[in-house]
């Protein structure tokens, strides 16, 4: 019990001595959380699935309803003249607005469809 005891001791004292400098304070007070991996599904106004995945998702404090993401890539469902069309996309970077159902994509935008369009851009904005 004693070594249990004096374990804990010197334990605690390396916590206590934990430099200050190994902490990143940017990365805590703007980002509330960080994911890697992430990955976001749900449906747009007229029930047509979509999905973003990113390989870093984010927020910040200040814009609570805003995920942040960096190389996103998704499937949108969508329908053209009674047709369903499967537009596969992929960017460099991108935002989510949960709020507005908005999507902002940045940086090298591509989108294949299922029927053949393809769109090159560097800003692409989608209204889910």
């Amino acid at each position: 019990m004693i070594a249990a005891l004096v374990a804990g001791a010197l334990f605690t004292k390396q916590i206590l001595w934990t430099p200050i400098s190994a902490i990143n304070m940017n990365d805590i007070v703007t980002n509330q959380f960080k994911m890697s991996g992430a990955s976001f599904v749900g449906t747009d106004k007229n029930g047509e699935p979509f999905k973003i995945s990113a390989k870093v998702g984010y927020q910040e404090y200040e814009n609570p309803d805003i995920i942040f993401m960096n190389d996103v890539s998704g499937t949108i469902r969508r329908q053209s003249n009674g047709t369903k069309i499967t537009d596969n996309i992929i960017a460099n970077r991108g935002q989510y607005n949960r709020k507005l159902k908005k999507i902002i994509l940045t940086g090298n935008v591509r989108v294949d469809s299922s029927n053949g369009d393809k769109v090159r851009t560097q800003e692409l904005v989608i209204r889910l």
